[in-house]
């Protein structure tokens, strides 16, 4: 993995994105959440659109469906903790699990339940959270279904778009038959982009795994229980279109998923749009674990008080705030039993944990508009002596920028509440970050922090 960036000239000029790049490569973030391997949701996005080409969506329904598609898992992150900590174990892989799964068959559901409850633990552990999962029953998948869903319809809301959207988001599990989550509609009481889109992912998992016929045979097997009969019919016809399925896995798909987005409805938006974007996502982020509810908000803020108090130019502020928002973003690929555990990681825990900087420059450095502050965010855990992680760079390797953003990292951490201890008073955080001056933090930066603070 590429480990030094290259330098970019920091652009000042304003500038326009296209919200559909944004999230097609912020996906892959969600994609992590849900267990799902990269691509996932750019996949299921093109299967949805293939849907809306055959039955000739107008373009208001297509642009509907197209944001419906790539905001989906939108809400993912919000339910992660109540995942982990019901079954005992990863919510990635339960959430993997889950997406192979017939759960409305009993059989099928206690399967799950079984194979998923505490992983790895001893049996006692594992008969303890299968009772507890068994007696939830329907009702706690309905409940973590519900947050998950009512999460992603509020961030598109936030993002500006409308209501059509968003119930296309909330309704993403219901099922044909009135047997799926989380109000239990059934048939065309739920919008068509919901239809199209549970079908589409579903479609999408089974294909990564198993391969088009066996994908296309599952969903059959669903039509009409989980599935509109009329559009699994439609994906019928797909079985012999070996191109197509091929070019789902191709490195351009990324590319030709913003050619799918309907030439009449290309959303836009600015500079302040983007930090509002940027808002949303560290939103996201902190939905992960209860313990970081506030966490990257915190962290951009101290950042750009820091800056402001050292008197740094505008861009140079901008830059810091979008990356203090996003620079946590690759702990939406940690797993919540890491994240929430009130008890010191092992060995192998804290190397997981240890790789979240990287998973944060594997994302942002796809972004476009994100290159500018990427590598900057991810550096978050760095420290000038070369004692940090994960990629152990010195102070010669750390500009102005990243440890700016190492301090207010720290001292958010420590004045925070964690899942092994209450957050520190002011004065003990700063009196522990003093400690580690010169060697691990920059002092004009503390200094700059500890004036900020008075003020």
């Amino acid at each position: 993995m590429q480990t030094t960036p290259t330098r970019r000239k920091r652009e000042v000029e304003v500038r326009e994105y296209r919200i559909s790049e944004l999230l097609s490569a912020l996906s892959h973030a969600l994609d992590l959440t849900e267990g799902q391997p990269p691509g996932h949701t750019l996949r299921s996005t093109a299967i949805g659109m293939r849907f809306a080409d055959e039955l000739g969506l107008d373009d208001c329904a297509r642009a509907d469906l197209y944001y419906a598609l790539l905001l989906k898992d939108a809400g993912c992150s919000a339910n992660a903790s109540p995942v982990a900590e019901r079954f005992g174990s990863d919510d990635a892989v339960v959430k993997r699990a889950r997406s192979t799964t017939n759960w409305t068959r009993t059989a099928a559901c206690a399967g799950l339940a079984w194979r998923n409850a505490a992983r790895g633990q001893p049996l006692f552990e594992r008969l303890r959270h299968f009772t507890r999962i068994a007696s939830g029953g329907h009702e706690m998948a309905r409940e973590l279904t519900r947050i998950r869903c009512d999460r992603g319809a509020e961030i598109a809301t936030r993002l500006g778009f409308g209501d059509d959207v968003a119930r296309a988001v909330r309704s993403l599990d219901e099922h044909w038959d009135g047997n799926g989550y989380a109000e239990g509609l059934a048939g065309e009481t739920i919008p068509l982009a919901s239809r199209i889109a549970n079908l589409a992912q579903t479609i999408e998992v089974f294909f990564t795994a198993k391969g088009a016929q066996a994908a296309l045979d599952i969903v059959h097997s669903r039509r009409g229980s989980w599935f509109d009969p009329s559009l699994v019919s439609t994906s019928q016809g797909w079985r012999q279109d070996h191109s197509w399925w091929r070019s789902l896995l191709d490195d351009e798909l990324e590319a030709r998923i913003l050619t799918m987005e309907p030439a009449e409805r290309v959303r836009s938006i600015d500079e302040d749009g983007l930090d509002r974007l940027t808002e949303v996502f560290a939103a996201i982020i902190d939905a992960k674990s209860p313990f970081t509810s506030h966490h990257s908000v915190n962290v951009a803020k101290y950042a750009t008080g820091i800056a402001r108090q050292m008197r740094l130019d505008g861009p140079t502020i901008r830059l810091l705030y979008r990356a203090g928002l996003l620079h946590d973003i690759g702990k939406l690929g940690v797993s919540n039993t890491i994240l929430d555990k009130a008890a010191p990681l092992n060995a192998d825990e804290r190397e997981a944990m240890a790789q979240h900087p990287r998973l944060t420059w594997s994302i942002l450095r796809r972004v476009n508009a994100f290159r500018d502050f990427a590598w900057t965010a991810a550096l978050h855990h760095e420290r000038l002596d070369g004692s940090g992680y994960p990629w152990a760079l010195r102070a010669d390797d750390l500009d102005p920028e990243s440890r700016i953003l190492a301090v207010a990292d720290v001292y958010e951490a420590l004045t925070a509440r964690r899942p092994y201890r209450d957050g520190l008073p002011v004065d003990q955080a700063l009196m522990i970050i003093r400690k580690d001056i010169p060697f691990r933090y920059d002092g004009t930066i503390l200094s700059a922090l500890e004036a900020w603070i008075a003020r």
